[in-house]
């Protein structure tokens, strides 16, 4: 018996069955890096924002590592 997809699952499900059906024929390449990158992005933003800014705890909270956060929130230039 499978697991009950989460709301998050299920939005994110819906949001890629949707870009497929408005692709209109239109081949797509690297889906992947852009689900990671629209989700990454608005991810760290909401944490930071939950976490007042503070890194160490912004870290924490997604399970990654300081360094790993500073990188990414560099790669997306959030400040």
């Amino acid at each position: 018996m499978n697991a009950p997809e989460s709301d998050l699952s299920a939005c994110i499900r819906r949001m890629v069955e949707n870009y497929f059906e408005h692709l209109e024929g239109e081949r797509c390449s690297a889906l992947h890096d852009l689900v990671i990158t629209s989700v990454e992005k608005p991810l760290l933003e909401v944490v930071l924002a939950h976490c007042a800014h503070n890194q160490t705890q912004t870290a924490q909270v997604l399970g990654l590592n300081r360094t790993t956060l500073r990188k990414k929130m560099q790669q997306y230039q959030i400040s």
